[in-house]
């Protein structure tokens, strides 16, 4: 039989469930709001996008009245909402192909970018920090915060320019723009749209090798201004927990040194670094665009910027409404990895 004390978790649960996905509903119906104020306040005539400008009057009124602008605008937002409930972002003037399927094509390669360069950050960017705090003053400490300063304060463009024109262009260490080489183009078939993976599970490894020679560079771009963020906040978080009573006590009681800093430290500033991991992430996943066109990436970032130069606004609208639901889960990954590093959030 149920009892009171084992139906009230369970109601506490369903509360924090019920109210979680209350505010996801909110975040993306505003969201949703935002976007289509957005379409209707910039100077674009979204009919003169998908027409054209020698097209007659008749042509021009009849698309009007297709693409539901002849209706009052509450009409409109809610014919928007329910379109893009569906899945349905319309159509690209620029590609001529569904929007969907657009953002099925280019985000993988973004995600494949992003993933990357936190990687790159995380591994090298955690380290670093500790070692940065725990030698607060020292050389090791200063040359931690100089490549952090680095790193905030370098072009990404200028950046991503001069390893260009060092490591591919002078060293011939890695490959050039773009994703892959011609020569490797269409030999593995996409299944995932993450291309490392797809060659790795089609056995292709000369493509596999090929897609990382091409992914070092600009993964390397964005990891340095990963691991500086990540390398100063884990810096900041390990100074506040090694001047704390608990640290004193367990030096007191012989507890050695790499213990106490890489085991109850780091172990207790998880819960922040966390966040800060998954905000670069997210970031990561939606600021890349300089990135990606310097490197002529085929990614999220610079599909945007294209559509956004051909007034494709479908196309614009389509991307920043997945940007936005990227950074909603990415909030809630790292609601969820909460209750996994710090009991006392269960």
């Amino acid at each position: 039989m149920s009892s009171p004390e084992f139906l009230h978790p369970i109601g506490r649960l369903l509360l924090r469930v019920t109210a979680t996905l209350a505010g996801v509903g909110v975040t993306l119906f505003g969201l949703l709001l935002v976007t289509f104020v957005i379409a209707r306040v910039v100077p674009v005539d979204p009919v003169l996008a998908v027409v054209g400008d020698n097209a007659g009057p008749d042509l021009y009124d009849r698309t009007r009245v297709e693409l539901g602008l002849d209706r009052p605008l509450y009409v409109q937002f809610g014919l928007y909402v329910s379109q893009v409930a569906r899945g349905d972002f319309g159509m690209s003037v620029l590609t001529s192909r569904p929007v969907t399927e657009d953002i099925a094509r280019y985000f993988p390669a973004t995600l494949e970018l992003a993933t990357a360069a936190t990687l790159i950050g995380v591994l090298l960017g955690v380290p670093m920090g500790v070692l940065a705090a725990v030698r607060q003053g020292h050389w090791i400490d200063h040359l931690v915060r100089v490549i952090g300063l680095a790193g905030y304060s370098i072009p990404v463009f200028w950046l991503g320019l001069m390893g260009l024109l060092l490591f591919y262009a002078e060293l011939g260490w890695v490959a050039g723009p773009g994703r892959l080489s011609i020569g490797y183009e269409d030999i593995v078939e996409p299944v995932t749209g993450l291309l490392l993976l797809d060659a790795a599970l089609a056995r292709e490894w000369e493509v596999f090798g090929n897609a990382v020679s091409h992914l070092v560079l600009p993964a390397g771009v964005l990891g340095v201004f990963s691991l500086a963020y990540i390398g100063r906040m884990t810096r900041s978080f390990m100074l506040d927990q090694l001047r704390q009573e608990y640290i004193i006590t367990a030096r007191v009681k012989g507890v050695s040194e790499a213990r106490i800093v890489w085991r109850h430290a780091l172990g207790n500033i998880m819960v922040p670094l966390v966040t800060v991991i998954a905000l670069s992430y997210a970031h990561l996943l939606e600021g890349s665009v300089l990135t990606e066109t310097v490197f002529a990436w085929p990614g999220l970032g610079s599909y945007i910027t294209s559509s956004l130069l051909n007034v494709d606004m479908n196309a614009v609208l389509g991307g920043t409404l997945v940007v936005g639901v990227v950074f909603v889960g990415v909030n809630l990954l790292s609601d969820l990895l909460y209750r996994l590093f710090d009991p006392r959030a269960r």
